[in-house]
């Protein structure tokens, strides 16, 4: 197996005239807690959208987890993103009439069959054991950002994406998502995060800078969370 979770080569997004992304070079190990930052323009989204086979790129290579996302047509792209990546939205995406347990189930219902426990063992992990049997419209929306994480997680993707998780959060809940990240990337979890916020920098392994659409370097935070 690979030692890396994600590569890019040569990367290239266009939308007509407009270069989306222009030749990104970038690769994330195995195990490693990783930022991709920049301001609203430069293209994050946009490489997170590639990178999680939501969409394609219009030239160059992205190897996930060894598999060249090249070859894959829209099942093959589909199957991959139900097996191997866990998402995480600024946007929480929960079923209003479903409760926090049937949310997490329902992402088990999509990926091969339904584990009322391990759902439950999620939920539990991330502090909601208590809150299993809610709605979203009688959740915080730190505990509905929890509820996403515990989706996420429950069919125990190798790599974990988080587009701007604490956008909707006040600063408390932001740090108890971030220390459920934290807990994760202890356990050897890839996690990519994408953000615009600088302070989420320092709980990452490396900090991967966007600009206007290309690679515009990286750092390892110098302080620790």
């Amino acid at each position: 197996m690979s030692s890396y979770a994600i590569q890019t080569k040569g990367l290239c997004k266009r939308f007509d005239q407009v270069s989306a992304l222009d030749n990104i070079n970038i690769s994330v190990k195995h195990g490693e807690f990783v930022a991709i930052m920049g301001a609203s323009g430069s293209g994050k989204t946009t490489l997170m959208n590639i990178l999680t086979c939501l969409d394609t790129a219009t030239e160059g290579q992205v190897i996930l987890d060894g598999q060249d996302a090249s070859e894959l047509d829209e099942n093959g792209r589909r199957e991959f993103r139900a097996e191997k990546i866990g998402l995480l939205f600024q946007q929480f995406h929960l079923i209003p009439y479903l409760t926090a347990l049937e949310n997490v189930m329902l992402a088990q219902h999509y990926h091969s069959v339904t584990d009322r426990e391990a759902a439950v063992n999620v939920l539990e992990m991330v502090g909601l054991g208590h809150r299993i049997g809610h709605l979203p419209s009688e959740l915080s929306g730190g505990e509905q950002q929890r509820v996403c994480i515990a989706r996420a997680l429950v069919n125990e993707c190798p790599i974990i994406f988080a587009d701007e998780p604490t956008g909707n959060l006040d600063e408390e809940n932001e740090r108890i998502v971030l220390d459920i990240f934290q807990k994760l990337h202890a356990e050897n979890r890839t996690i990519i995060m994408v953000t615009h916020n600088p302070d989420l920098g320092k709980y990452t392994d490396r900090i991967i800078r966007l600009q206007h659409g290309k690679y515009l370097g990286e750092e390892r935070p110098n302080v620790a969370a």
